[in-house]
């Protein structure tokens, strides 16, 4: 298992997921890895108080080369782990978090009196500060429902980027179900390590994914029911016939398992 700063530097590695979900449309997925005229800065420049918005067909990594940061400064900013997720209007800090608390206090210069000259006020910033993120609540609002049969053979485990969903064992072409009601807002095969992936957003707040999938069954954009099958489960970037089940809240994985009906 490797730390997300190394992920992150392997060119392999898909701009998706990730981050905190601002606000949520469909999803575009790209390579951080994307040739680019510009080459990616090797010390980052960060902007204090200002934010980017990501628009749709934006990358991580172009959003940080146009803005003179390091795309690996940019996913550590903003938190954003693997498989580094981000959605058209989602809000992007241009600078650490911990900015402000560096900033040096202007010095006094003396007069021709001998005595102080105060200080120049400093320009007010109308900035507006970040918002809080909030805590994960103990429910949605809405009932999950197992998304397909068989064995929990690997479970989830906070912090660890390898390990941010379960994985259910089963055999190639059984049934994989929306855990929810909600929209398909990714159904393909461009992330790296998650095989034949599919999404799904029930709410601006929690999202679902299912990956390494035989065949997808639906497509971006098409409204689905709790129970409703959406694929077939198969081993595409594994090496066994399995399910990896993931939900997120506001872009951040939570144990699937807490929300997940007792068996």
């Amino acid at each position: 298992m490797k730390p997300a700063r190394n992920a992150l530097a392997q060119a392999s590695v898909l701009a998706f997921a990730a981050a905190a979900l601002v606000a949520c449309g469909t999803a575009t997925v790209t390579r951080t890895s994307q040739p680019s005229s510009r080459p990616a800065p090797k010390v980052s420049q960060p902007k204090y108080g200002a934010t980017a918005r990501v628009r749709k067909g934006q990358t991580l990594y172009r959003i940080a080369v146009d803005n003179g940061i390091t795309p690996l400064d940019l996913a550590l900013w903003n938190n954003i782990s693997p498989p580094y997720t981000i959605y058209p209007g989602q809000t992007l800090r241009l600078y650490p978090s911990d900015a402000s608390a560096s900033a040096s206090k202007p010095s006094v210069p003396a007069t021709t009196t001998g005595r102080p000259k105060p200080p120049a006020p400093a320009p007010r910033n109308t900035t507006p500060a970040p918002p809080p993120v909030a805590a994960v609540p103990s429910g949605s609002g809405f009932k999950w429902r197992w998304p397909t049969d068989g064995q929990v053979i690997g479970g989830y485990a906070a912090g660890d980027a390898t390990r941010q969903g379960i994985d259910i064992a089963g055999s190639g072409g059984q049934p994989v179900r929306a855990a929810a009601d909600g929209m398909v807002v990714y159904s393909g095969a461009g992330l790296v390590g998650y095989g034949e992936l599919i999404i799904v957003k029930h709410n601006e707040q929690w999202l679902s994914a299912y990956g390494h999938n035989r065949k997808r069954l639906v497509n971006e954009g098409q409204i689905v029911k709790a129970g409703q099958q959406i694929a077939e489960m198969g081993r595409s970037g594994t090496s066994r016939d399995m399910l990896h089940f993931e939900i997120r809240y506001n872009g951040k994985p939570v144990n699937p398992q807490e929300y997940l009906p007792k068996r």
